[in-house]
């Protein structure tokens, strides 16, 4: 794996203060890792043992079958069904006589994605370098701190993450930093889904109806939940 390919300036990711910088992030990685496997990686051995064996999940199968390089994706399924075959679904197999209570345990060919693998490993590197900026750049201090939001999902990694690898001392501040980010966000996404939900009263009809910044707020509290921009389709 090309370690400089998931590689980008953190202040880069945060110039723009729009959205969530983490979800920016996490969409520049995925891409970049897509078109890698699917362009100059495709036929390296090291990348194509692991595709063969990890497969994608659902969402990065989608993906890839949105690109114009469809030999690429035919190439890696074609080795990926042979592995399957080779294997005979001993990992199913496997799982299926695992009792019960233990199942969650065992991970299948189902269970696995090459893609989520090597975003989640880049993502672990990135977020590190957020942290260290955080504690010596006052600049970055200063962008981090004007972000529009951090979706809930993203505040756990930063809190996780904080947790493991800064100073006692530098934590109180980040954290509330972070945290208070996410809630001011949250008040606001409240606030327009409760005004979406009460423009379905008759009282509050009309052709002058004031929607103010409610009618995308299903779609806003749905991505601040999931790390997902369901309003642009991805």
């Amino acid at each position: 794996m090309k370690e400089s390919i998931y590689t980008i300036p953190v202040s880069e990711v945060f110039e723009p203060k729009q959205g969530c910088p983490l979800c920016r992030l996490r969409d520049t990685l995925e891409q970049r890792c897509i078109d890698y496997i699917m362009g100059a990686a495709m036929m390296e051995p090291d990348i194509r043992i692991k595709t063969n064996e990890q497969g994608f999940c659902p969402n990065h199968y989608g993906m890839m079958l949105k690109l114009k390089n469809r030999l690429s994706l035919a190439l890696m399924l074609e080795s990926h069904l042979a592995e399957l075959k080779k294997g005979k679904y001993g990992d199913i197999r496997k799982k299926a006589k695992t009792k019960k209570m233990k199942r969650d345990g065992v991970k299948t060919v189902n269970d696995t994605c090459y893609v989520c693998d090597t975003i989640q490993w880049a993502m672990g590197k990135m977020v590190s370098t957020v942290l260290r900026q955080y504690q010596s750049d006052a600049d970055f201090k200063k962008l981090f701190s004007e972000q529009e939001y951090i979706c809930l999902p993203h505040l756990e990694t930063l809190l996780c993450a904080a947790e493991d690898e800064m100073p006692k001392k530098a934590l109180p501040e980040f954290s509330a930093a972070a945290t208070g980010l996410a809630d001011q966000y949250l008040d606001a996404v409240l606030g327009d889904v409760s005004h979406f939900c009460k423009m379905f009263d008759y009282r509050n009809s009309g052709k002058d109806a004031d929607w103010g910044n409610a009618k995308d707020a299903i779609e806003r509290a749905v991505t601040f939940l999931s790390a997902r921009d369901f309003k642009n389709g991805q």
